[in-house]
């Protein structure tokens, strides 16, 4: 290759976000669920619904485990698609609509275009820690703007509680209360955001609260609603059960950092679940939050979402569920089961890790070359 043209392949590169080798550094668990779920463009596709629907949660957490996997062309494309399909082609002046697919007519359009306050947090968070990482400007102007404008329409102050994030901008303010959602703030996204403004920080004070008080006998509700009178309460339209949405609380909190601010305190307010899961075999599918009665069993992947909390708790539970990973896996296609699978499985294999103010330490960022 002559020297002009070596110097312009360079300059091309530069302008892009490098690729590492897939060979060195890739994520085999990542690149499996691409190839199930994920479109040539970027949609992350929930095969469980007629609809074959996309959630913002969805691209989401696409995003967030493409940055685990090193995958920048994959990130980008998962970008792409949730920009112009979901934010009307602008990310800075438009959260993102929860809900995709195809509508009763056959046409693919949005379905729901409320936000969900989760997915935005993970999408802010993702485009920060890609920006740094990656050392890629853009990503980190675009998650702080989607941060501020998540902030602007989500965030309310409470009566007797305070400033606290509402799942979505419309539908959860009414003359009972506020409803409110204890997985939708994980903690070590509030303390990156901290860095940033401690508006987040107030909110990361107010959310120990939910999950405590919200918590009586350590586990979690899906759902709560706060009342200006009576404080918690249940929700009015799921009660007290902790399933699908409530995993995802004992999930955040089994992967803070040894160090992280009040990781000892909660780890230790939820550790009947750990304790339950050791007694049964297994995480139990619902359990009731005010009585602490269980039902059913819970899905695989609820055994990888506990991976953490189990191994932070040194409990000997933690080998009967990475067994049961291993031994009955779920559907390639299985939308949330994987999901839940890739969070708590790769923090289990040490492909991330997060540290006490929230940023992301990728493996691959001590053993893969730039």
């Amino acid at each position: 290759m002559g020297r002009l043209a070596a110097l312009a392949l360079s300059v091309t590169l530069g302008a892009l976000p490098q690729v590492v080798s897939a060979a060195t550094c890739n994520w085999p668990a990542w690149d499996s669920y691409k190839k199930a779920m994920m479109s040539a463009d970027g949609r992350i596709i929930d095969s469980s619904s007629a609809q074959l629907i996309t959630t913002s949660e969805g691209q989401s957490y696409g995003l967030f485990f493409a940055l685990v996997g090193n995958d920048r062309q994959g990130f980008a494309k998962i970008l792409d698609w949730t920009r112009n399909n979901l934010a009307q082609g602008n990310l800075d002046k438009h959260l993102p609509a929860w809900q995709w697919g195809q509508s009763k007519s056959g046409k693919w359009q949005v379905l729901d275009s409320n936000n969900a306050s989760d997915s935005d947090l993970w999408i802010a968070y993702s485009l920060l820690e890609a920006g740094r990482l990656w050392q890629w400007p853009a990503y980190i102007a675009q998650g702080q703007n989607m941060l501020w404008r998540s902030a602007a329409q989500s965030l309310r102050t409470l009566p007797g509680l305070g400033l606290m994030l509402l799942p979505g901008d419309v539908g959860f303010d009414s003359d009972q209360g506020w409803r409110l959602n204890p997985s939708y703030m994980p903690p070590q996204l509030l303390a990156r955001f901290a860095q940033i403004s401690p508006v987040w920080a107030e909110l990361a004070s107010n959310q120990q609260r939910l999950l405590i008080e919200g918590s009586p006998k350590g586990f979690a509700p899906d759902w709560l609603l706060w009342q200006a009178a009576g404080g918690w309460a249940p929700d009015p339209k799921d009660g007290s059960a902790g399933d699908y949405d409530a995993i995802r609380v004992y999930l955040w909190l089994g992967m803070l950092a040894p160090d992280a601010t009040n990781r000892q305190t909660l780890q230790q307010h939820f550790a009947p679940m750990v304790n339950l899961t050791r007694t049964l075999g297994y995480p139990p599918e619902s359990v009731d939050a005010i009585t602490g009665t269980y039902t059913g069993t819970g899905p695989v992947g609820f055994s990888g979402a506990l991976l953490p909390l189990l191994a932070s708790a040194d409990s000997p539970a933690l080998a009967v569920q990475q067994a049961r990973v291993q031994q009955d896996p779920p559907a390639a296609d299985a939308y949330y089961n994987q999901s839940l699978l890739l969070f708590g499985q790769g923090w289990d294999q040490q492909r991330y890790r997060f540290d006490k103010d929230g940023r992301l330490s990728p493996a691959w960022a001590n053993t893969c070359k730039n």
